[in-house]
């Protein structure tokens, strides 16, 4: 039972990233008439099964869609991204091994370590450390390996102030401190199990408080007195909140409101509330000197990916790379039949 579960493990880790197998055909006779030698492509002198295929896909919809079911209007456009993964990785660990990249020691231990003590104390621990964990070694060193290749070819020099103010101006919703509503509220708690009258008894006394207020009575006082929400010892006062803070229904009877306005009766979950808005700050565009950390944090990511994706381009364009099954990977109409898809340019992951 162990051994097919430190098995299952590894077989999952190839599946979903590995190049392992991909080397291991290399030498492999390409024979049409098995599934395992199947080519579903052929990179430079390395073939990828129509196998290393099909376990790729059950894994990438496993891990990217409800119940491992793919839309229909996205199987095209899966089936791609599925391809251009393998064939990336295998460029990735050829060109690991052009730069001699070694894994990172370190990390593989840890993980070995982690299997150890879950599965140390299994007499079977010995036997699987001597048939599985090699070629489960073997798996997390190669993807150390092409972590680290990731890792440098993301690296980008930091950008220069005028660099950062303009990706400022070019992007002012990354930077923009979003519109902030002041809200007071009384709340009347409902259970919401509660019979049909105890509901129709809280709107009646949200609506008899609601007079009051309109004839003068203090908000807070009424807060105070009738509320059961935490800001009750406040006088109701929520304070300043941005957009989602509230639930739904609240937020749109906020949304129609203007400062001094007071609500009518809502029903909520937790009951029936009245709301009044007590003001509103517009959004605003931060200033430079409070943002210019998060603006070179967003300006290197994305000059990263920008980077990455050049780097898996430059490797494809001088790679031999047939496709020998086009059913596995059907023809689109977008510029992404000739340039590594979003998906392809993560592939790597550690």
């Amino acid at each position: 039972m162990l051994f097919k579960r430190i098995a299952r493990i590894a077989a999952l880790l190839i599946a979903s990233g590995a190049p392992v197998a991909l080397a291991q055909s290399t030498t492999a006779a390409v024979d049409p008439h098995s599934r395992a030698r199947a080519p579903f492509a052929i990179v430079d002198d390395t073939m990828i099964s129509t196998a290393e295929y099909d376990a790729a896909f059950v894994v990438a919809q496993r891990n990217r869609f409800y119940h491992a079911k793919v839309p229909e209007a996205q199987v095209i456009q899966l089936r791609r991204e599925v391809g251009d993964e393998l064939i990336n990785r295998v460029l990735l660990v050829e060109e690991a091994r052009r730069r001699n990249v070694a894994p990172d020691q370190a990390s593989v231990k840890a993980q070995l370590d982690d299997y150890e003590k879950r599965y140390g104390s299994s007499p079977q621990w010995p036997k699987m450390k001597a048939e599985a964990v090699p070629a489960l070694t073997a798996e997390l060193e190669r993807r150390s390996v092409l972590a680290r290749i990731e890792a440098e070819v993301r690296v980008v020099p930091p950008p220069s102030d005028a660099v950062l103010r303009e990706f400022q101006r070019q992007n002012p919703e990354a930077f923009t401190e979003p519109e902030k509503i002041k809200v007071a509220v009384i709340l009347l708690k409902v259970d919401p199990s509660a019979p049909r009258e105890a509901w129709i008894g809280a709107r009646d006394e949200a609506a008899a408080i609601r007079a009051r207020l309109q004839r003068g009575a203090d908000f807070a006082d009424q807060a105070r007195l009738h509320s059961a929400d935490e800001s009750a010892a406040r006088g109701g006062d929520m304070g300043y909140l941005h957009r989602g803070m509230l639930p739904e229904a609240l937020q749109g009877m906020v949304d129609q409101l203007r400062p001094g306005d007071l609500s009518e009766p809502i029903t909520t979950l937790e009951g029936v509330a009245l709301l009044r808005v007590d003001d509103r700050k517009s959004a605003q565009l931060r200033d430079f000197e409070s943002v210019r950390a998060r603006a070179q944090q967003l300006w290197q990511r994305q000059e990263g990916e920008k980077a990455w994706r050049a780097f898996l381009q430059k490797l494809r364009s001088k790679a031999r790379v047939q496709v020998v099954d086009a059913s596995r990977y059907p023809s689109i109409a977008s510029a992404a039949e000739t340039a590594p898809t979003a998906a392809a340019a993560t592939a790597v992951e550690q």
